[in-house]
């Protein structure tokens, strides 16, 4: 899935913190960081925005749809998007502080399929999730935000808020899953090195594959 052929929505101010970024290293799996949960964001300053930059150019480097605070190291309840939904519409977004919210009763409906996570790069299993999610917080600005997410974007909104729970993908499936997911991250791990993603490159849009991870 290419990014440039389809249409996408960036808010406003959302803009011109998806440039200008460093790019930083993956935080991964077994860091506590990773396995805690987070702080609520209380000052949308430019330190802040920064590191929504510093975010976005790692998102792209690494070719990923979405991405924690926590991913590169900072244990904030932050994470930012650049993610088609179930009309290949590509949505950009930084929210802060979220809350999720997924359908019950009779609207609850499963997707299953492959899911990986930039924070254990090559590695995919499926796993099912709700079609649909609402996610409310405040964007890097302070300002109240609400994101609908469908197709990969309800998983992507799910995977995130996830991670900023303390709560990696891995941990939603059984035992024999999760081996055979470390399995194929070893197959491939010499692929990733300690300061992946490369920071000789930072695209300006996001190109997801047809295994998208976040």
């Amino acid at each position: 899935m290419n990014a440039t052929t389809t249409s996408q929505t960036t808010p406003p101010t959302i803009k011109p913190l998806m440039v200008g970024g460093r790019i930083l290293p993956m935080t991964r799996w077994g860091d506590p960081v990773m396995h805690a949960s987070t702080r609520q964001v209380t000052e949308f300053n430019e330190g802040l925005h920064m590191l929504v930059r510093d975010m976005f150019a790692t998102m792209r480097a690494s070719e990923g749809v979405g991405l924690a605070a926590t991913q590169v190291g900072v244990d904030l309840a932050l994470f930012i998007f650049s993610c088609p939904d179930e009309d290949a519409h590509i949505r950009h977004g930084a929210v802060c502080n979220p809350v999720l919210s997924l359908p019950e009763g009779k609207d609850r409906r499963l997707d299953v399929a492959a899911e990986g996570c930039l924070s254990l790069p090559g590695a995919f299993h499926p796993l099912a999730r709700p079609d649909r999610a609402v996610c409310t917080g405040v964007d890097p600005f302070g300002e109240p935000v609400t994101v609908i997410g469908t197709g990969l974007l309800a998983r992507c909104l799910q995977h995130e808020t996830d991670h900023l729970k303390g709560i990696v993908f891995g941990d939603r499936l059984p035992n024999r899953a999760r081996r055979d997911l470390y399995k194929q991250h070893q197959s491939v791990a010499h692929r990733y090195p300690n300061e992946w993603p490369p920071t000789t490159k930072d695209p300006q849009l996001p190109t997801p594959g047809q295994q998208a991870t976040m």
